[in-house]
């Protein structure tokens, strides 16, 4: 179980820095969540700003060990098990021993290891545990939570050498068209960032065309 997240809301930071690397002064207008998609989808630098975490509370030793693999972009902090610190004889301990466990991992790193840990050949348990993290994730930035994906999604075939046989389904077509359309996925108005039930004024024009900017009109409107 989670015991508690915690996530800050960076995003005029992010276009900040997106904005320097175009020759561009300041955050700009607020993003727009289609923005926010665009930028977690190209993975360009900016969005290892964005930070995230959260505690686990009686998470399995083996299942944390699990998590304690990724290393690029999140930090850890563990229980100890060390007999001078618990009273307790290390050796005699059983793998599914609770210990809680502590991360706090960018963006760059939530997307990676949701690649592996939402997987269907993952372990069951292991992917519970990841599960509620995007579950966390998901209340605090849905877009954010749109793109944290299991393999086949994310490179859109399974590269898995015993395969699950999901990504033949037409569940998985429709969840991969989701995922890569900038404006699906997420509860937000384009607009506004507000959720959808409460703003019927916008559309949020839509600017971008297979993934590419079509003109540079739009793309000075896309970055304002």
């Amino acid at each position: 179980m989670i015991k508690w997240s915690e996530y800050d809301d960076v995003w005029r930071k992010v276009k900040r820095s997106a904005r320097t690397t175009i020759h561009r002064e300041g955050p700009g207008k607020y993003p727009t969540a289609e923005w926010k998609k665009s930028i977690l989808l190209a993975e360009h630098s900016p969005i290892r700003k964005i930070k995230f975490s959260w505690k686990w509370a009686n998470l399995m030793s083996w299942v944390s060990v699990h998590f304690v693999r990724h290393w690029l972009g999140i930090e850890h902090w563990v229980t100890t098990q060390r007999s001078d610190r618990t009273g307790v004889k290390r050796d005699k301990l059983p793998q599914d021993a609770f210990v809680e466990h502590e991360c706090e991992a960018n963006a760059q790193a939530l997307i990676n290891i949701s690649r592996k840990r939402l997987c269907n050949q993952a372990s069951p348990e292991t992917r519970k545990a990841w599960e509620e993290v995007i579950k966390e994730v998901r209340g605090h930035d849905s877009v954010l939570a749109s793109v944290c994906q299991p393999e086949c999604i994310y490179r859109g075939f399974c590269p898995e050498m015993y395969p699950c046989g999901y990504a033949e389904t037409e569940e998985y077509r429709e969840r991969l068209t989701k995922y890569r359309d900038r404006k699906a996925g997420y509860d937000l108005c384009m607009s506004c960032s507000k959720n959808y039930e409460l703003c019927d004024s916008h559309d949020g024009e839509y600017c971008l065309e297979n993934g590419m900017i079509t003109s540079c009109q739009k793309y000075e409107e896309f970055n304002d």
